[in-house]
């Protein structure tokens, strides 16, 4: 699995993920991929979290972790990606990677950076 994050300052890291994501994982992704990259996008300005209701993000030691960290969250439906804008970067990019027809995870993995890359770059 990949996750990303953007925001209306850019685009964050790329994170690769092996396996299911449950709430002790899902804080883990939050821990290498949106902190970092909310120092990087925000640099301090105030921010708010905008996560949907899976039950990794809603589970009571995720919103304890947030709240700890003074993350403010915006909630939103699940399966609503129309309210949320990664999920039409991740239909672009899935576009090009099917376009490129991977024959192996590791060029599959290498194709989606590749353009999640140029879509970070504005290429």
């Amino acid at each position: 699995m990949v996750r990303g994050c953007m925001s209306t300052c850019g685009m964050g890291s790329l994170h690769m993920w092996k396996g299911t994501i449950n709430a002790d994982s899902y804080i883990q992704v939050l821990e290498q991929l949106m902190l970092p990259s909310r120092r990087h996008l925000f640099q301090g300005r105030p921010c708010i979290f905008p996560h949907d209701n899976a039950r990794p993000h809603t589970a009571s030691i995720t919103m304890s972790w947030l709240h700890r960290r003074r993350i403010r969250v915006l909630k939103w439906p699940a399966c609503s990606p129309d309210l949320s804008p990664i999920e039409n970067i991740w239909r672009i990019i899935k576009r090009k990677v099917r376009q490129r027809r991977p024959k192996t995870v590791e060029f599959f993995l290498a194709t989606e950076i590749q353009h999640y890359c140029c879509l970070l770059l504005g290429v």
